[in-house]
């Protein structure tokens, strides 16, 4: 071969080698910079003042592969007096995940989805929004404690895929909505148990009803330590340990891509009155739970643009 057949063929292999290398650079910066989720607009994890909040590592609920630790358990058993021991409350644990799904049911981060959340707190500021078809719209809903969607959907909606409470506020809940546990201590762990099968029969500061319907293959259980992580990170530990709806918001957070919050903070007269009664007590504030504090960051959160958030009225 000639010197000119040699340099043809050494420009080829050159613009060939090129092309290739050129191909894998885009493929490697398309994935670099591939969007987490499907959303407009991401929970994105460059965002500097969100991470100093969010720790990932940090999981909402309890499974069965993965034990508490027992410095999560000492500050826990203190909300509310457990006098139980870290024995007695693996054992109760153990016992719960005969009855319900050793891990939470949950749908996984994707580039090719967009997982929305509406998290509905009781707030009568509610009352004439006309959020309800809003509401429905979003893939996760998340409600709370006795929260009733029955003659005020226009207002609040009538889905319901997941629904936070504890012993002294559990209620029937439809097959395909998600039992979400909050457990102040062990009895409650063994109260979703007992209620969910054989009944239970202990008792507590007010009635407890002793069975609920409900699916015990959608139960999921938010772990202590994750309660405790947001006294500490996200609160800063003021009150005495942070409210249902703060601890739905900040799950809503952990588990969704977009989230949209609407019933929270007080009414136009000052009190945290709920959309479904007439408020009796005048007086009503929001008692060991930090409320002014919770209700500032969720405006610090709208003004970061990390959640929708819907004042009602």
């Amino acid at each position: 071969m000639n010197s000119k057949g040699k340099a043809l063929v050494f420009l080829l292999c050159v613009t060939g080698v090129s092309v290739l290398l050129r191909g894998y650079a885009l493929k490697y910066c398309d994935l670099k910079y591939q969007s987490i989720c499907a959303c407009k607009r991401c929970l994105s994890e460059d965002d500097q003042w969100f991470m100093k909040f969010v720790n990932k590592s940090v999981k909402p609920f309890l499974s069965a592969n993965t034990s508490l630790p027992e410095s999560a358990f000492n500050w826990w058993k203190r909300l509310q007096g457990e006098r139980g021991s870290y024995s007695a409350y693996s054992k109760t644990v153990e016992g719960l995940f005969e009855i319900v799904p050793p891990k939470p049911d949950l749908v996984e981060p994707s580039s090719y989805r967009c997982r929305t959340c509406a998290v509905v707190g009781n707030s009568g500021n509610l009352k004439g929004s006309r959020y309800g078809p809003l509401i429905d719209f979003q893939d996760v809903v998340i409600r709370m404690n006795t929260g009733r969607t029955k003659g005020y959907e226009a207002d609040v909606g009538n889905k319901t895929t997941h629904h936070i409470m504890y012993p002294e506020s559990g209620m029937d809940l439809e097959n395909n909505t998600h039992l979400v546990l909050f457990p102040f201590k062990i009895q409650d762990l063994l109260w979703v148990t007992k209620a969910l099968t054989t009944g239970f029969t202990g008792t507590s500061y007010m009635p407890v009803k002793s069975k609920i319907k409900a699916n015990k293959q959608l139960v999921m259980v938010i772990s202590p330590a994750f309660i405790k992580y947001v006294h500490e990170t996200w609160l800063q530990k003021k009150g005495r340990y942070p409210s249902t709806g703060f601890m739905a918001l900040v799950m809503a957070l952990h588990i969704c891509d977009e989230v949209h919050v609407f019933g929270y903070g007080a009414d136009k007269d000052g009190n945290w009155s709920h959309y479904w009664e007439k408020l009796k007590n005048k007086m009503l504030r929001t008692g060991v739970h930090p409320g002014s504090q919770e209700y500032d960051f969720i405006l610090q959160l709208k003004e970061k643009q990390k959640i929708q958030f819907y004042s009602g009225w």
